[in-house]
């Protein structure tokens, strides 16, 4: 789920979290006309993660390599060109749900895929069924312009099948769905399980955690129509709030 500003690029230099942005690019379908910039997103990761990996471990690997699907399923419009995952084996299963397969997932994006709920109508925070893969996509993009970091805190077992815990963060200072921003951190913690083929690409990710530890924290900021009446009412233009006279 890390975002980023998007912007064309005819950069050779390796990404330094991210594989199969430039290699053979030419020959990739890119859903913004080339391969997308980091550079926001990293520097946020840099100056918030808690854990710095030692290059080669395990927990490195497994940290880019997530972040490289991450990648592929955010920017490339085909599966073909995806190298992070089978994709005549894939699924994506999140809190116990039924998985999706790498074409159904590329559809709805990852927004949505994490974000789906069996809740009753009238407790969903966010309708993922109502949302497109651009939309969703533009959803946090707004909420998190900087970007939304992604890291490793531990990892419990090695291939072929990976556990590990994870954490999320990012700084809400955009709108979030006519709510105010708060400039506060948000994050939120999970687990996964990444299944992987011996060519290490990713046959089953599971992902389990409580997405209402992202979105209660989004909602805390106030209505933006509400906000700006009351900061109206108390600006000294208008006087003060008349109630107070």
């Amino acid at each position: 789920m890390e975002n980023l500003k998007i912007e064309e690029t005819k950069s050779k230099v390796a990404e330094k979290y991210r594989s199969f942005l430039h290699e053979e690019a030419e020959d990739t379908h890119w859903r913004h006309g080339g391969p997308p910039v980091y550079d926001a997103v990293n520097q946020l990761f840099e100056q918030g993660r808690t854990k710095v990996w030692e290059k080669g471990s395990i927990e490195e690997t497994v940290q880019n390599a997530i972040k490289s699907w991450e990648m592929e399923l955010s920017h490339k419009t085909r599966i073909q060109d995806f190298k992070t995952i089978n994709p005549e084996k894939f699924k994506l299963i999140v809190n116990g749900r039924e998985g999706l397969t790498a074409e159904e997932t590329l559809k709805v994006g990852s927004y949505n895929a994490l974000l789906k709920s069996t809740l009753p109508e009238e407790y969903k925070y966010y309708k993922a069924e109502k949302e497109t893969f651009e939309s969703s996509h533009e959803v946090f993009r707004s909420a998190f312009p900087r970007g939304f970091a992604w890291e490793v805190i531990s990892v419990h077992s090695g291939p072929p099948v990976i556990s590990y815990k994870f954490r999320h963060w990012g700084y809400f200072e955009g709108p979030y769905k006519g709510h105010a921003p708060t400039g506060e951190m948000v994050d939120f913690y999970g687990m996964g399980i990444l299944k992987v083929d011996e060519l290490l690409r990713a046959e089953d990710v599971e992902i389990y955690y409580d997405p209402a530890d992202l979105i209660a924290k989004l909602l805390k900021g106030p209505l933006i129509y509400e906000q700006e009446i009351a900061d109206v009412i108390a600006s000294p233009a208008a006087g003060g709030c008349p109630v107070n006279k």
